[in-house]
């Protein structure tokens, strides 16, 4: 079985951004397009070995190459983001991003041939067949494996923040769920998803790793589909908590703001900073307040001392950081919002077009 191992850890602030995306057709509604995409054509050499499916046939996710400095995360992103537009339209179909395609009904639609994704539809059952889930991972280089425990454990806190600016998901199978990011509440259906415990070390993360493969629990250590995750193949920390994002510049605030907490946190531990280990039940009452009101959530403070708005937070991260990105996601209207307001007031047409990916 495939294992992770403490030496991937190697270099720290070195970046890489996965996307989820929805493969749509000319009128922006999901449809099966992965299998021409991923195994028909020839990709763009950008996306070799980068471009993948999900669970169904209608998800695809990009990846980005290692991007060694933060100012290149830009131009990174907008070149894959641009090879897939490209590549799909290439081949008669379109590319869009949410947490959850507002017109995608589960039962319509169609999963995977791929026996990873067959066993675990096998595995999960219900949970899984209505997975239409996208989102957005960062991954931060960490260059210590103890560290890298270490910093996961503490963006436990901050991983409410990103989900509330970023929800984007508040239609799921054809109705209002009346939440933000409705995906976030889907994907916890599965096991092994949401808010994760804190970890002592390096050594208690692979002991309950190795446990869950050699119980059959998971297939592979990528099974391990937790908010947050020290990832023991590419030597990072992974931040899997926001919804899918059209806007590149969205998605590009968070991975400003998850390498400058990364970046903050490892000189803390260097400091030999104890950290909060936080209850895990205290952080899922904060992701629940992410997900039910979004840009309206009033959080647990971090010192558990009081409540602290969302908008208030942020001004406090961006000066503390050092960072602005996500300020501007928190002061223009939210993915939810947007998405209910163009519905009502224009119908699904132009809901589709406002969810297809942008490229500068």
């Amino acid at each position: 079985m495939e294992r992770g191992s403490p030496d991937s850890f190697t270099r720290l602030g070195t970046l890489g951004i996965e996307e989820e995306c929805f493969v749509v057709d000319e009128r922006g509604r999901p449809t099966s397009g992965t299998d021409e995409l991923v195994y028909d054509h020839e990709p763009p050499a950008i996306l070799e070995g980068r471009l993948d499916h999900e669970l169904f046939k209608c998800v695809i996710e990009t990846q980005t190459p290692l991007i060694e400095r933060p100012g290149d995360a830009r131009e990174a992103l907008l070149e894959v983001r641009e090879a897939l537009v490209d590549h799909a339209e290439a081949h008669g179909f379109r590319v869009a991003a949410a947490g959850l395609h507002p017109l995608a009904k589960w039962r319509e639609l169609e999963h995977a041939e791929k026996p990873r994704y067959r066993s675990q539809l096998d595995r999960i059952q219900y949970p899984q067949h209505r997975n239409t889930t996208a989102g957005v991972h960062v991954h931060v280089g960490v260059d210590d494996a103890d560290k890298a425990v270490w910093i996961a454990n503490e963006l436990r806190w901050y991983v409410p923040i990103m989900l509330a600016l970023s929800a984007n998901s508040p239609f799921w199978n054809g109705f209002d769920t009346g939440l933000q990011s409705a995906r976030a509440k889907i994907f916890e259906a599965l096991p092994n998803t949401g808010m994760p415990t804190c970890f002592e070390d390096y050594e208690a993360f692979d002991t309950f790793e190795r446990r869950m493969l050699e119980s059959e629990a998971i297939n592979d250590r990528g099974e391990l589909w937790y908010d947050v995750r020290p990832h023991t193949g590419h030597g990072t920390v992974e931040v899997r908590t926001p919804d899918g994002q059209a806007d590149p510049d969205v998605v590009l605030a968070f991975v400003e703001y998850t390498h400058a907490l990364v970046m903050a946190l490892a000189e803390e531990y260097e400091d030999g900073a104890l950290g909060y280990q936080h209850r895990r039940e205290l952080l899922d009452e904060n992701k629940w307040r992410a997900i039910r009101h979004g840009h309206d959530a009033t959080f647990i403070a971090r010192d558990l001392e009081g409540t602290v708005d969302l908008g208030e937070l942020v001004d406090r991260e961006c000066e503390r950081l050092g960072i602005d990105g996500i300020r501007e996601v928190y002061d223009r209207e939210s993915g939810a919002s947007r998405q209910r307001r163009l519905l009502e007031e224009r119908g699904e047409e132009p809901l589709c077009e406002s969810l297809l990916l942008a490229v500068e």
